[in-house]
C-alpha cells in the first residue's frame, strides 16, 4: 500500500510534470473507483492544473476550485505515460481504472491501476478536499513542523489500543501505514503490542522522534524518483517489514512475523520485545 512517503513523492513528481497543463479529457474506466458524482468527473476537462497536493495518503489534483482526490489504497497505483493511445480506453478486466490525458499532441497524461480482486482504489471529484470523509477525519501529519512530542504524548493518553494498531489509524496520526509502522517501531525498539497509554514521557520522545526520522528518511530517498520507480524504492529501503526470517540489520536477530486475517507484520525479538518471540495477535501477549 502506497503510505505517506511515496504518496509524498507522488506529490512532488506531478508537481513537476502536471502543474500548468491542461487536462484534455478524463476516461473513467471502472466506474466503481468513482465515489463522487456532483460535479462529475469530466468537469475537470479543459481546466488547467495550478497545484497537487498531499493529505495523509490522499493524492489531491487541484485545478481552480475543483479538486481530482485519489486515495490508491492496498493495490492502486499511478503510472504516467509519455505517449497515451490515440484510442479512448474500454471497460474490461484489466488493472486499468482511470485514465487522466492532457491536452498536448501527442497526449501525455497518467493511468490509475488497481490490480487484484479487492477494488479499493478511489476517486473524488469536489470543491473542497475537506468534502472526503477519509481527509476530513485525518488526525495531525506526522511531518508537519508543528506535530511536537507532547502532541503526540496528548493523543496516545488514554488509548487502550496497542502502538501498532494506533500508528495506522489515520484519525489519530495521517499517512502511516503498515510497512512504516513497523519501520518506526523498530527505530523506536518498542513492541507493536505494548500499550499506546503506558509510554512515559520519554518514550513518546522516543517515538515522536522514530516517527519523523523514518518518515523523512523515506520521502528523502524516494526524492526525484520518477513514480514508476518508487515501489521499488520503498522495498529496498524497509529494514524489518516484508522481511521475515532474514537477519536484523541492526543486531542479527531473525526478523519474525505476527500474521492477521488480511495483513502481517514484522519485528526483531531482539531490538523490540526483549528476546521473547511475540504470541499471535489474537492471543494479544507474549508467548510464555
Amino acid at each position: 500500500m502506497p503510505e505517506l512517503p511515496e504518496v509524498e513523492a507522488l506529490s512532488a513528481y506531478l508537481t513537476e510534470h502536471l502543474v500548468g497543463r491542461e487536462i484534455g479529457r478524463i476516461h473513467p474506466v471502472a466506474i466503481n473507483v468513482l465515489k463522487t458524482y456532483d460535479p462529475p468527473v469530466t468537469a475537470l476537462q479543459g481546466r488547467t492544473v495550478d497545484a497537487v497536493g498531499r493529505r495523509g495518503k490522499f493524492l489531491v489534483i487541484s485545478a481552480g476550485d475543483l479538486h481530482l482526490v485519489v486515495h490508491l489504497a492496498r493495490a492502486g497505483w499511478l503510472r504516467w505515460q509519455q505517449k497515451l493511445p490515440a484510442t479512448p480506453p474500454r471497460p474490461g478486466k484489466g488493472p486499468l481504472a482511470l485514465r487522466v490525458q492532457l491536452a498536448d499532441d501527442p497526449a501525455t497524461g497518467f493511468d490509475l491501476t488497481e490490480a487484484g480482486t479487492q477494488k479499493r482504489l478511489a476517486v473524488y471529484c469536489v470543491t473542497d478536499p475537506e468534502q472526503v470523509p477519509g481527509i476530513a477525519r485525518l488526525g495531525p501529519d506526522p511531518l508537519d513542523p508543528a506535530f511536537t512530542a507532547a502532541e503526540l504524548h496528548q493523543l496516545l493518553a488514554g488509548e487502550k489500543r496497542q502502538l501498532k494498531g494506533v500508528l495506522r489509524d489515520q484519525s489519530v496520526l495521517a499517512g502511516i501505514g503498515n510497512a512504516y509502522s513497523d519501520e518506526i517501531l523498530h527505530a523506536a525498539r518498542m513492541s507493536p503490542f505494548k500499550l499506546a497509554a503506558r509510554l512515559s514521557e520519554a518514550e513518546t520522545a522516543t517515538l515522536h522522534a522514530a516517527i519523523g526520522d523514518t518518515l523523512r528518511d523515506a520521502v528523502e530517498r524516494s526524492r526525484g524518483l520518477a513514480a514508476g520507480e518508487l515501489k521499488a524504492e520503498k522495498k529496498t529501503g524497509l529494514r524489518v517489514h516484508g522481511r521475515t526470517g532474514q537477519p536484523c540489520p541492526v543486531c542479527g536477530d531473525t526478523i519474525r512475523e505476527v500474521s492477521f486475517a488480511d495483513s502481517s507484520l514484522q519485528y526483531c525479538p531482539t531490538c523490540q520485545t526483549g528476546g521473547k518471540p511475540l504470541a499471535d495477535r489474537r492471543l494479544s501477549k507474549l508467548l510464555k
